[in-house]
């Protein structure tokens, strides 16, 4: 199966360059490889993606050698592994909880002996069976990445026990759900998400997993590199179109004056 660029980034204790897509967009991928990501994350959690057009967008990301990594609300796990099938390289699940939750998306994404994810084979994630299965399911193991957000003040309370669980390969902290539920601004500065930064950092270095969040500036990129964070999120399509269209209507102005 193809090998992960995000498991070949941590095995060299590097960080993982992500960038977001919330709308399909076919010519992304290419884009965001050349631009030097590692992996793109598609929302499909607060946005509806049509399967077929999953299916599309994850092949898209196999011609251009970069990771794909699916943010889902499902919790079904022949929906989890289905996706992974689909040539995934890693799933991202949003407001896990508990240990219980982390253990229980950990059985449905990976094969035994680490979990109970169904075996099939005969997708693009394997080359659509051409090698069989002998070496299949441990380099699925090898290769593809569960990653765990923490967006609430109940995750926070249980950060040692989710990172420890086996089977998670990373946390990522959603900023926005986060802020929300503590009553605060989105603000990395703030005492109360600095706090809760610091608490996932310690919990994944202890447990040697990956952690992250998204970023919006070079200062912040650093500051949690700094503090070991390996999964960093920063750009999408939204925030492309967001602030490249008001300087076009400039240009369009300024030359109709």
């Amino acid at each position: 199966m193809r090998p992960s660029l995000i498991r070949s980034r941590l095995r060299q204790d590097k960080a993982v360059r992500i960038a977001c897509m919330y709308y399909a967009n076919t010519m992304m991928p290419a884009h965001a490889a050349n631009a030097g990501y590692d992996a793109i994350w598609l929302d499909t959690e607060h946005n509806t993606w049509d399967r077929h057009e999953l299916q599309r967008m994850i092949a898209m990301h196999h011609l251009a050698n970069i990771d794909c990594i699916v943010r889902t609300g499902s919790r079904n796990p022949t929906d989890l592994y289905h996706i992974l099938e689909d040539g995934a390289a890693g799933l991202m699940i949003p407001l896990v909880n508990t240990p219980e939750d982390a253990a229980a998306l950990a059985s449905a994404v990976k094969y035994p002996p680490l979990g109970q994810r169904g075996l099939d084979g005969a997708s693009l994630d394997n080359d659509f069976y051409l090698h069989g299965t002998a070496t299949y399911t441990a380099e699925a193991n090898k290769e593809t990445f569960l990653i765990v957000q923490i967006e609430t003040p109940e995750s926070l309370s249980n950060i040692e026990a989710i990172a420890a669980t086996p089977g998670v390969d990373g946390l990522f902290i959603g900023p926005g759900d986060l802020s929300l539920r503590l009553e605060c601004e989105p603000d990395w500065t703030n005492p109360k998400m600095s706090a809760a930064q610091d608490a996932v950092a310690a919990a994944a270095a202890k447990n040697k997993i990956a952690w992250g969040h998204p970023a919006g500036t070079a200062e912040q990129i650093a500051a949690m590199a700094k503090k070991g964070a390996r999964l960093i999120a920063c750009g999408s399509d939204f925030s492309a179109i967001y602030s490249a269209l008001p300087n076009f209507a400039k240009t369009l102005d300024e030359g109709l004056e």
